[in-house]
């Protein structure tokens, strides 16, 4: 019994799973090759680089791989436009959107054969991207990592989304287990996106102190917070997430004008970059309610063979 492979365009993956893009410097070449050398969608996370640092994350992935590749950046940063022309001209398959719409990243991607996925939260955001071209949409519910655009479940979403569109419907936010995906492609998804299972991977380019953090997580330790970006965040627990509850934010060292709009309540970049190299006291943690599932560090090959056993067992026990 073989799982369903996923067809995004012209692009296919032998299995329906997509690796999440986790900024900043999470998901990078290392770890996007090795999802799609075994069979998924690998995603690197262009926000928080500069064109030239995800012109050479790309190339380097597809140097490793001839599997889908897909980059992920925001909406909401200022370099958009720069990162996205940068990562097709690099040779991404797709490009995934979210953290804001534009309109304009279509007919990019149209005009270089590349696919678009924007990231939705609502029937009619995901009806809008299949009028202007959209290949797939991710619908992602409340329990993802990072920032989010809605405050519902993705179980409640999904078969809202299924009936604004006929393109693929990618379900995402708290999918942790083979018997999730199971659910998700039974209720009419056509794949999964899983990020916070693969942040804690060997292939991750998070520091070991934050792939700790995901290992120690329970369900308690996953939180809201606030972001300068204007949406919340879920994140894990730290003593910079009560500082932000309590509004005593850290103070901006630099400003770097990386988004298009901001709070300015504290940098956003240089806390998650924190978090990244390893501070994981002053640095913001994001993680999806799927954290609490993650139990060790195995290598992104093993996790995707996990996935898919337990997919299987699932299966079969439904039979």
């Amino acid at each position: 019994m073989d799982m369903p492979s996923l067809k995004i365009g012209s692009r296919i993956s032998r299995l329906p799973i997509v690796q999440g893009g986790m900024a900043v410097r999470i998901s990078l070449s290392p770890l996007a090759a090795a999802v799609a050398n075994a069979g998924g969608v690998g995603v690197i996370a262009g926000s928080g680089l500069s064109a030239d640092e995800l012109t050479s994350e790309v190339r380097a992935a597809r140097a490793a791989t001839t599997g889908v590749l897909g980059v992920n950046i925001m909406v909401a940063v200022r370099a958009f436009k720069e990162l996205v022309h940068a990562a097709i001209a690099a040779g991404a398959d797709l490009i995934i959107a979210g953290a804001g719409f534009s309109r304009d990243v279509f007919s990019w991607c149209k005009d270089a054969g590349v696919e678009c996925v924007p990231i939705v939260g609502s029937a009619r955001v995901a009806a809008l991207s299949q009028r202007f071209g959209a290949s797939a949409v991710v619908v992602e519910g409340v329990d993802a990592g990072g920032h989010l655009g809605t405050d519902r479940h993705v179980d409640d979403l999904l078969p809202e989304i299924l009936d604004a569109v006929d393109i693929p419907v990618i379900a995402a936010g708290g999918i942790a287990t083979g018997a999730d995906i199971k659910r998700m492609l039974d209720a009419g998804a056509a794949g999964v996106q899983m990020g916070s299972r693969f942040a804690a991977t060997r292939e991750s380019s998070a520091s070991d102190a934050f792939k700790a953090m995901y290992v120690a997580a329970t369900e308690d330790d996953i939180i809201l917070t606030k972001s300068p970006v204007g949406l919340p965040g879920r994140a894990i627990v730290n003593r910079l997430t009560t500082r932000i509850a309590a509004g005593d934010y850290p103070k901006i060292e630099r400003c770097r004008s990386c988004l298009k709009d901001c709070g300015k309540e504290y940098c956003i970049i240089d806390v998650l970059e924190r978090a990244q190299r390893g501070d994981v006291t002053s640095g913001l943690v994001f993680a999806g309610t799927s954290a609490a599932h993650v139990h060790e560090v195995p290598a992104a090959a093993e996790l995707m063979e996990r996935l898919v056993a337990e997919w299987r067992v699932a299966e079969e026990g439904a039979a």
